[in-house]
């Protein structure tokens, strides 16, 4: 693996034989924007069922992956340490066509995820490093859609300016939320604006993730306004709140696509709401039914797929998409007709 560094800028690790893309020179020498940048460091999971201990996961792996194979362009600045540079996952997100730019980490991300009845819990193995906005090729400034995929509030503030005043913004923001203590439990943060929130304009964060008692328009309050805040919560779907009347929270429930059998719990959420930001980037994945909300049906029929297969492998076709959203369909439909909810 060779490395280059621009003036000012961090190490960029790319495989041998690979062939980076090239201009014409009518952009300036620039290579041309992916449709969507996906962001964040890759964390290692600790797992008993895999040789090294470990399974690749985080965000903006999951995430990467899903709109890769929703067919968008892809392009992924990881966040990587030293195990995780030489993870076999990666080539699963080049296979599927991502442009994969690894950034070194002294230290990255490493969970223990434990799963319980009333929810996960967390243990930190290792925080991790920032991953720096000078990792973004000029190029690359120009896509218009991004995913900001923190999984251990590594993403500065600066993140925010990046993208284009055009470009459709997702955030998961559950990752800006942890406080890694190696050898602790992972300790969430209290709720609140930040520059990289209010840039957003499809925000992801888990129920499981806040204080309950926090009111969800407290929650949405730190969003810039016209923003789209979907609350996950498993197998009961999810809430979107999408704008504050009065003193009220307009939301809409979406239901969840059952899975056939779950395998993997872990990186639903990502998926979800990478689908949901694909699904904006690029409305003709639904036929443009964003308003019939078949944004969210896709969504909630890719993390539905995810959870049959362990780790990112479980990380669905399109094809495979379409045919959950199909039989999703009939489901709803069987179950209007019946008259139940």
């Amino acid at each position: 693996m060779r490395s280059g560094r621009g003036p000012g800028g961090p190490a960029v690790y790319v495989r041998p034989g690979r062939r980076l893309p090239v201009t014409d020179g009518r952009n300036g020498g620039r290579e041309p924007a992916p449709d969507v940048v996906v962001v964040g460091a890759a964390a290692r999971d600790i797992t008993d069922d895999d040789p090294r201990g470990w399974r690749l996961g985080g965000g903006v792996s999951y995430s990467a992956l899903t709109t890769a194979r929703l067919g968008l362009r892809t392009g992924a600045i990881v966040g990587v340490d030293a195990a995780a540079a030489e993870a076999h996952e990666l080539d699963l997100l080049r296979d599927a066509g991502v442009d994969v730019r690894l950034v070194r980490l002294e230290r990255g991300p490493v969970f223990v995820n434990i799963e319980r009845p009333e929810g996960r819990l967390q243990l930190s193995r290792e925080r991790s490093d920032p991953v720096p906005v000078t990792a973004v090729t000029p190029g690359w400034r120009e896509a218009r859609g991004w995913i900001l995929a923190p999984v251990a509030a590594e993403l500065p503030d600066g993140w925010a300016s990046v993208p284009r005043d055009r470009a459709v913004v997702a955030v998961g923001w559950q990752g800006l939320l942890r406080d890694l203590q190696p050898g602790r439990a992972v300790r969430h943060l209290a709720p609140g604006p930040t520059p990289i929130l209010r840039r957003a304009d499809l925000v992801g964060l888990s129920r499981d993730d806040v204080d309950r008692d926090i009111p969800l328009i407290e929650l949405y309050r730190a969003l810039r306004p016209g923003a789209l805040l979907a609350i996950t919560q498993g197998d009961r779907g999810g809430l979107i709140g999408d704008g504050i009347e009065g003193q009220s929270l307009h939301l809409r429930h979406y239901p969840a696509v059952p899975s056939h059998a779950i395998v993997d719990p872990t990186g639903a959420g990502d998926v979800f709401l990478a689908a949901l930001a694909a699904a904006r980037i690029e409305p003709r994945l639904v036929g443009g039914r964003i308003a019939q909300g078949f944004d969210l049906l896709l969504a909630a029929a890719a993390a539905s797929l995810v959870l049959e297969g362990p780790g990112m492998l479980g990380v669905p076709s399109r094809d495979a998409v379409r045919r959950r959203m199909a039989e999703a369909a009939v489901r709803i439909a069987a179950e209007q007709g019946s008259g139940r909810p």
